[in-house]
């Protein structure tokens, strides 16, 4: 498989995001049906969260094995240790503090002189009202971007893997790896859309969302037709796997006011599950 055909095939897998995107603009969507699709997102965030630490964890293995056989050093493993601390770290706490400071920087609304006292406080009142509309907005659009920042670092990691094995001469894993992973992208616009409760997003930030979650497939396939790095490799998952179990945490939190607690618990093992499935693709392929 050339560089051409295998650029070619990582860009559907990763552009397959797109397809479940549109959910975000329909209208019909109740409580109910919102808890459905952003526990849904969290049963396949969950599924994911598993993936990356997993494909992380071995990395580490292989160093451990490979300083037991005295062909690396100890400082070897400590690096990529530390690469693996540091990624998970800025991928929880530092996108935590990126959205405080964010939202730290939103101008509280100016003062209003003049009128009757009554009209006054009205006007304050709706000013706060309208204020903090668009600041849930904001926050729930925000979420979305964050939550597809943490797919996208997912998807980087599997645009290497596709990368890697057409490199390698192994069409047919890199075949049923591209066919697997868009499969599996697929499920993942519900993952960013499903949180985003009553905003309804525009056709541009949806395009946005798709780009910054399907893009770093076509990207990690380029760099992994050139070059195979595992400390690269590994700095990916991390982030992935800390900005991952971050968005988690917030959609949950975020849910949680819609009440239906045992039907969002079914809905995160079917997203789960659906992530399994897809991924099963993949093995069976030899991925």
């Amino acid at each position: 498989m050339d560089f051409a055909e295998t650029v070619g095939l990582g860009a559907i897998a990763g552009f397959a995001i797109y397809l479940g995107l549109p959910m975000g603009r329909v209208r019909w969507v109740g409580d109910r049906e919102r808890v459905c699709l952003a526990m849904f997102s969290v049963g396949i965030l969950a599924f994911l969260f598993m993936d990356v630490t997993k494909h992380g964890e071995a990395i580490m293995e292989t160093a451990v094995s490979q300083y037991r056989g005295h062909s690396a050093s100890f400082a070897h493993v400590a690096a990529l240790f530390a690469l693996l601390a540091g990624g998970f770290t800025v991928g929880t706490a530092g996108i935590s503090a990126v959205q405080r400071w964010l939202g730290a920087r939103r101008a509280a609304p100016p003062p209003l002189a003049g009128g009757e006292l009554g009209t006054v406080v009205d006007a304050a009142q709706l000013a706060r009202a309208e204020d903090g509309a668009e600041a849930a907005t904001s926050r729930a659009l925000q979420t979305g971007i964050v939550i597809a920042s943490a797919i996208g670092l997912h998807n980087f990691a599997e645009g290497l893997a596709i990368g890697v094995s057409a490199k390698a001469g192994e069409v047919s894993l890199a075949t049923v790896l591209i066919i697997g992973f868009g499969l599996h992208n697929s499920t993942e616009g519900f993952g960013i859309v499903g949180p985003l409760g009553r905003v309804r997003p525009s056709w541009a930030w949806l395009a946005l969302a798709g780009f910054v979650g399907g893009a770093p497939t076509l990207l990690g396939t380029i760099v992994g037709y050139q070059v195979h790095s595992e400390p690269l490799e590994l700095l990916f998952y991390a982030l992935a796997g800390g900005a991952i179990l971050y968005v988690i945490g917030e959609i949950w939190s975020g849910m949680r006011r819609y009440g239906h607690h045992t039907l969002g618990l079914y809905l995160i093992a079917a997203g789960f599950l659906t992530g399994v499935a897809t991924d099963l693709i993949v093995s069976y392929g030899g991925g």
